[in-house]
């Protein structure tokens, strides 16, 4: 058994298994994967040398063991609530207003989550979030208007700080009635580059992420076949048969797992791509801001 105390979020883990009676929903409750919560759970367990849990089909039930725990761990939580209400009300309104931006797929698919865990943690935190494509997101950072944003482009602007939080991956899509869908040899660069696509508009991380991958293969990109401002726009005539469209892979998770669109496989090409915060190079981050950087990276670390 491991004498150090366990980790405030292992013991969150363990109350919402059982008010939940489900460790998938406690996970997704938490804003995590079913399998980072399980290996969390287990890690518990472990350090504590107690069997906590018993998993079957039909849900999760606490052991005699785990509901003792449970009732240990919900009275340190509450007092962790007490401790950050205090040094909050200590601290006065300092760095309690939280202004974030993000790009469309990261405001989408990865904030939300980030967020709740960080008012989890700490209550007295106002967060309020901008959606927006990724230049912009990197003006409002370099201008100060923002605690901190999330960008999905292939550079970092100048004048800007920042560090990795994610990976994403960038997919070619057409509807299940398209040629390309039956096709058998995949799309190689040169025919993407001739192809008209459907977009979104100048400043977007993934318009400028393809738009560089094909002029670094010496492709020039034909003219768009339509210009929307919005992920489900460009989805929404993907799946209408409106013609092919590059997207991130986790924005169109759903629609390929229902047949709604077809991934097109692409050769030649890496599409993967970096996920960053940013912030001005002359700003040092703390309080807030500092603590929701790190549990953006520290749950890319979990979710690898």
């Amino acid at each position: 058994m491991n004498k150090s105390p366990p980790d405030l979020s292992s013991l969150l883990l363990l109350t919402l298994v059982a008010e939940l009676g489900s460790l998938g929903q406690a996970a997704e409750r938490m804003g995590i994967s079913q399998p980072a919560a399980s290996k969390r759970l287990t890690q518990l367990e472990r350090r504590l040398g107690l069997t906590l849990v018993n998993r079957d089909t039909r849900g999760s039930a606490l052991t005699v063991e785990g509901k003792a725990v449970c009732q240990w761990a919900g009275r340190v939580l509450a007092e962790v609530d007490s401790l950050m209400v205090g040094v909050a009300a200590l601290r006065g309104d300092q760095a309690l207003d939280l202004r974030l931006a993000a790009s469309m797929t990261l405001a989408e698919h990865f904030v939300p989550r980030w967020i709740g865990t960080l008012q989890w943690r700490s209550p007295g935190v106002y967060v309020s979030l901008k959606v927006t494509n990724s230049e912009q997101v990197a003006t409002l950072a370099a201008n100060g208007r923002i605690s901190l944003g999330f960008i999905e482009g292939p550079t970092v602007p100048s004048g800007l700080s920042s560090r990795q939080v994610g990976t994403d991956r960038l997919v070619v899509v057409v509807a299940a009635r398209h040629a390309w869908a039956r096709r058998r040899e995949p799309v190689d660069l040169t025919e993407l580059a001739r192809t008209r696509l459907i977009v979104r508009e100048p400043g977007s991380g993934t318009r400028e992420t393809i738009e560089r991958v094909l002029a670094g293969a010496g492709a020039e990109p034909a003219r768009p076949l339509m210009v929307l401002d919005a992920n489900v726009a460009v989805r929404r005539a993907v799946a209408e048969g409106a013609g092919p469209a590059v997207l991130s892979a986790v924005s169109v998770r759903d629609d390929l797992a229902e047949g709604r669109v077809v991934e097109v496989p692409v050769t030649g090409v890496d599409l993967r791509r970096r996920l960053r915060a940013v912030w001005p190079k002359d700003r040092r981050l703390t309080g807030a801001v500092e603590e929701l950087l790190r549990i953006a990276v520290c749950t890319h670390r979990e979710d690898r």
